[in-house]
């Protein structure tokens, strides 16, 4: 289907980090609300203890008694109507001994929809069709890449090793990014 499904970007950085790309939607006035049910709107500083929390249980020794989740939806009116983007925590799973390992790599997950939904009518009714989301939300897409940009400046590509019995395997993830946070796995 053409222009359909997302544009990504996987990484985890530091809280201190996180901030300072959530503080590029703050100065675009998009708002912060949480996938309840409610809907609940969160301030940046919120947003940011939320994502602290997140981050503390993947980079602590010991590990918590709960397991934490980051999901929000970013709503921005930059282009004379409601747009947005989705954040969310996600894990990477890999392979050890060929079998798949118990811990995932954590990342958040920031994603913009490709598709912009144009509904049309002709002599067999109503319709729709999706087109290119940078004609139709131009400051949209560009503060995506604004913040893609910003993100990609802090990180690099997740490279790491594992090791199958005798072999040692070499991973490399192009669309998975890692700052300079440091994950502990349990062992």
């Amino acid at each position: 289907m053409k222009n359909s499904g997302f544009y990504k970007l996987k990484f985890l950085v530091t809280p201190e980090e996180m901030r300072s790309t959530l503080e590029l939607f703050q100065q675009k006035e998009c708002r912060f609300t949480l996938s309840n049910y409610a809907a609940t709107t969160h301030d940046l500083d919120q947003v940011c203890e939320a994502y602290e929390t997140y981050y503390q249980y993947f980079t602590a020794q010991e590990k918590p008694n709960y397991h934490p989740h980051w999901v929000y939806s970013v709503a921005c009116n930059l282009d004379q109507r409601i747009s947005g983007f989705f954040m969310k925590n996600e894990g990477h799973s890999f392979p050890v001994q060929e079998q798949w390992a118990e811990d995932e790599f954590p990342y958040i997950l920031l994603s913009l929809p490709k598709g912009f939904q144009v509904n049309l009518q002709d002599e067999r009714g109503n319709y729709y069709i999706y087109e290119d989301i940078r004609e139709h939300l131009p400051l949209t897409y560009a503060l995506f890449e604004e913040a893609s940009q910003s993100i990609k400046k802090m990180t690099k590509p997740l490279r790491f090793k594992v090791y199958a019995g005798y072999h040692q395997m070499h991973y490399r993830s192009r669309s998975l990014r890692y700052g300079l946070a440091q994950v502990q796995l349990k062992r």
